[in-house]
C-alpha cells in the first residue's frame, strides 16, 4: 500500500489514522496489543525456531512503526518482554541473550543511564518495569531448577551459560552496582537443591515405569510377593544407581561448564542428588540377609564411578557408601578365611594325590580360592588408603598361612607315603610323590603372586615362606634319597652274604665248581643287579617326566648319585682287607657302570659324576677285576673297562 505512495501522501494518511483513534488507544497500546504481539506469533509459528527473534524484515516494519507514531522505545521492549515472558512461561524456548538485550535496554531507560542521557521514563513504565523483572527472575529460577530439561544436552548451546549471566543482572539493584557474589551464589545455590530433588523424582518415577513395564502382570499374587523380596529391591537398587550415575555424567558433560563459576554448587547438587539416592539405598540393604554378598555390585559400581571423580572421591556419599560396606567387607574376608582353612583340613585327609593341573585337587583349589579372595578385594578399590593397605596386608598374611599349611600337610604325607611303600627293587616312584614335588613347585610360583607387597614389613612374609618351601623341597629330596640309599642297602645286603670267609660263600663256590664239570652254570646274582639298574631307570624316568621343576630334578639326581656312590664307597671301605666273591664283583661292576652312564645322561655334571669316592670305587673295582681274572680265569664279558661309555651288549 505504501510503495505506490508519496512520502508526504504516506504521513496523511498514518495522521488521519491517528487522529481518528481515542487517545487512550493511540500508538503505545496498538503497538502492545496488536502488532508487535501478533508479528512475535507469527515468527513463533515458523517451521524453524527462532528463539523469539524477529527476522529483520520484521524489525525494520516494526521501527518505522514506531517512529512514525511517536511510540517510546523503553514501552516497546517493555512490550516485547511481556510477550516474551509469556511465551517463554508456556514452555516456549526463548533465546536469554534476547531476554537480556530487551531487559538491558529497559533497565538503562528506568535507572537513567542512557548513554546519550536523554532517556526518561514514566511512572508506568517503571512499574512495569518492575513487574517484568520479578517475573523474569522467577522464570530465570524456575529454568536454572529445571536445567536438565529447559536445556536438554546442554542445548540450545551456550543458553544456560546465557541464563545464568542474565539472572546476575535481574539481581541488580541497578545497571551500574554490581550484585554481591554471594548473593547471586545464594540464588544458584536454592536452585540447584531444588534442581537435585526435582531430578531425583522423575528418575524415580522413570524407574519405578520401568520396573513395571518389565512386570507381565501386577494383578499376579506370585508376581506382587517377587517385588518385595530383600533380591528384587537390591536388583531395582542396582538399576536406580546405574540411572543416576548416568544423571550425573550428562551433568558433567553438557552442563558443567555453563555452571563454570561455580563448580563447587555442582558439586553440592551432585551430593544432595546422592543423599536422596542414599535413602533408597540404605532401606534395600537393611532388608538384605546378614550374610548375603549380592549387594557387593552394588558398591563397585558406585565406588567405580565416584573414585576418579576429583570433587566426589571420598565426599559425603562417598564416605556413607564406605562405612556401609566396610563391616561386610571384613565380615566377607573373615568367613573365607575359615572357609578356605576347613576346606585345607578335609581335602588333605581326603587327598588321593592325582595330578590336577599344576598340583594336587585341594592345592589347586587352595590357590584358586586365594587368588579370587585377592581378586575381588582388589576390583573393590576401596577409596581409603588406610583401610585399603589393611586389606592387602591381612590377605597376604592368610595366603603366607594358608600356603605354609599346604606345605607342611603336603611334607608329612610323602614321609609317610615313603614310609609305607617297599625297601626293595621293587619300588617304583609313584605319581602321587611326582604331584608332591609340583605341589611345592606351584606353592612357590603361587607365593611369589599372593604373598608379595611393598611394604618392607609385609615383604618378610614372603620370604618367610619362600625359606619354608626350599627347607621343605630340601627335606623332601632327602627323604627321597634316603629311600633309594635304603634300597641299595638290600642290595648290598644281599651280596653281604657271598663276603670272603662265610659258610654261604664257601658253600656257593664248591658247588659252582662241581657243577660247572658237567653243564654250563648260568650267572647267578645277575638279577639283583639288573633289578637293581632297572629301578634306577624307571624312578628316573618317572621323576623326569612328571616333575615339573628341573632346579629340583637336578638337585635330587645329584644327591641321589652322590649318596649311592658314597655308599658303595663304604661297603668296599668295609671290605678292604676281604677279597671280593666273584660274584659280589660282577653286581657291582654291572651297578656301577650303569650308574654312571645314567646319572650322566640325566644331566648331572662330570665334576659329580667322577668325584673322589667315584675314583675309589672305580679303582676298587679294576683291581678286584684284574685279580679275579688271574684267579677265576675271566670275569665271563664283564669288566670296567670303559666304564664311562656304554656298551651295546648291555643295553
Amino acid at each position: 500500500m505504501w510503495a505506490g505512495q508519496t512520502r508526504t501522501e504516506r504521513r496523511t494518511w498514518d495522521g488521519r489514522i491517528y487522529l481518528g483513534q481515542p487517545v487512550q488507544l493511540r500508538p503505545r497500546l496498538a503497538l502492545r496489543d496488536g502488532m508487535q504481539r501478533l508479528t512475535l506469533d507469527h515468527r513463533l509459528n515458523d517451521s524453524y525456531s527462532c528463539l523469539g527473534w524477529f527476522s529483520p524484515g520484521q524489525v525494520f516494519v516494526l521501527d518505522e512503526y514506531c517512529a512514525r507514531n511517536g511510540v517510546r522505545g523503553c514501552h516497546r521492549h517493555l512490550c516485547y518482554l511481556s510477550d516474551l515472558l509469556e511465551r517463554a512461561e508456556n514452555g516456549a524456548m526463548i533465546d536469554p541473550t534476547l531476554l537480556h538485550y530487551s531487559f538491558a535496554f529497559c533497565a538503562s531507560h528506568v535507572h537513567g543511564n542512557r548513554p546519550d542521557g536523554i532517556g526518561t521514563v514514566t511512572v508506568e513504565e517503571k512499574e512495569r518495569f518492575e513487574e517484568i523483572k520479578e517475573r523474569l527472575r522467577v522464570l530465570l529460577e524456575n529454568q536454572i531448577t529445571h536445567f536438565r530439561y529447559c536445556f536438554p544436552f546442554g542445548r540450545p548451546e551456550g543458553a544456560l551459560k546465557a541464563t545464568l549471566s542474565l539472572l546476575e543482572r535481574v539481581l541488580m539493584k541497578d545497571i551500574v552496582t554490581p550484585v554481591p557474589q554471594e548473593e547471586v551464589k545464594a540464588v544458584i545455590r536454592k536452585c540447584l537443591e531444588q534442581a537435585a530433588l526435582v531430578n531425583y523424582q522423575r528418575l524415580s518415577e522413570y524407574a519405578k515405569v520401568e520396573v513395571e513395564k518389565s512386570q507381565k502382570d501386577q494383578k499376579d499374587p506370585e508376581n506382587v510377593g517377587r517385588l518385595i523380596t530383600p533380591g528384587k529391591k537390591l536388583e531395582d537398587t542396582i538399576r536406580l544407581a546405574e540411572l543416576v550415575i548416568e544423571v550425573l555424567q550428562q551433568n558433567e558433560e553438557h552442563h558443567a561448564e555453563a555452571f563454570a563459576w561455580w563448580s563447587d554448587l555442582m558439586v553440592e547438587h551432585a551430593e544432595t542428588f546422592l543423599s536422596l539416592y542414599a535413602v533408597d539405598m540404605d532401606a534395600a540393604l537393611e532388608v538384605q540377609p546378614p550374610d548375603s554378598w549380592d549387594s557387593f555390585p552394588l558398591f563397585q559400581l558406585l565406588n567405580d564411578f565416584l573414585r576418579p571423580d576429583y570433587n566426589l572421591c571420598n565426599g559425603k556419599f562417598h564416605k556413607h557408601l564406605q562405612d556401609l560396606y566396610a563391616p561386610l567387607v571384613v565380615r566377607y574376608v573373615d568367613l573365607m578365611e575359615s572357609s578356605i582353612a576347613q576346606s585345607i583340613h578335609r581335602g588333605f585327609e581326603r587327598e588321593s594325590w592325582e595330578p590336577v593341573n599344576n598340583g594336587s585337587g585341594t592345592s589347586e583349589d587352595l590357590f584358586w580360592k586365594l587368588d579370587a579372595l585377592q581378586t575381588f578385594i582388589r576390583d573393590l578399590h576401596w577409596p581409603e588408603e588406610e583401610f585399603a593397605k589393611h586389606l592387602e596386608s591381612r590377605l597376604k598374611l592368610m595366603s603366607s598361612d594358608m600356603i605354609e599349611s599346604c606345605v607342611k600337610r603336603t611334607r608329612v604325607a610323602f614321609e609317610s607315603k615313603l614310609q609305607k611303600s617297599s625297601r626293595t627293587t621293587d619300588f617304583r616312584v609313584p605319581q602321587s610323590i611326582c604331584t608332591m614335588f609340583n605341589v611345592m613347585v606351584d606353592a612357590k610360583a603361587q607365593t611369589a603372586k599372593l604373598c608379595a607387597m611393598e611394604l618392607g614389613q609385609e615383604r618378610q612374609y614372603h620370604s618367610q615362606i619362600d625359606s619354608l618351601i626350599e627347607e621343605t623341597v630340601k627335606e623332601m629330596i632327602t627323604l627321597l634319597v634316603a629311600k633309594f640309599v635304603v634300597i641299595l642297602e638290600s642290595v648290598l645286603a644281599k651280596l653281604s652274604r657271598y663276603d670272603e670267609g662265610t659258610l654261604f660263600s664257601s658253600f656257593l663256590s664248591f658247588t659252582v665248581k662241581a657243577a660247572s664239570k658237567y653243564v654250563d652254570v648260568p650267572k647267578p646274582g645277575m638279577d639283583v643287579a639288573d633289578g637293581y639298574v632297572t629301578f634306577v631307570r624307571h624312578s628316573q624316568d618317572i621323576l623326569r617326566d612328571k616333575v615339573n621343576e628341573e632346579m629340583y630334578i637336578e638337585r635330587l639326581f645329584d644327591q641321589w648319585y652322590t649318596s649311592t656312590m658314597n655308599l658303595l664307597g663304604t661297603w668296599l671301605t668295609d671290605r678292604m682287607d676281604l677279597q671280593l666273591h666273584v660274584y659280589q664283583l660282577k653286581i657291582l661292576i654291572r651297578i656301577v657302570k650303569k650308574k654312571y652312564r645314567d646319572f650322566r645322561l640325566q644331566g648331572v655334571l662330570d665334576s659329580t659324576l667322577n668325584s673322589k669316592m667315584y675314583d675309589t670305587v672305580r679303582n676298587r673295582l679294576t683291581l678286584e677285576e684284574a685279580t679275579a681274572s688271574v684267579r677265576e680265569g675271566g670275569m665271563q664279558g664283564i669288566s670296567m673297562r670303559d666304564s664311562d661309555e656304554e656298551d651295546e651288549d648291555d643295553d
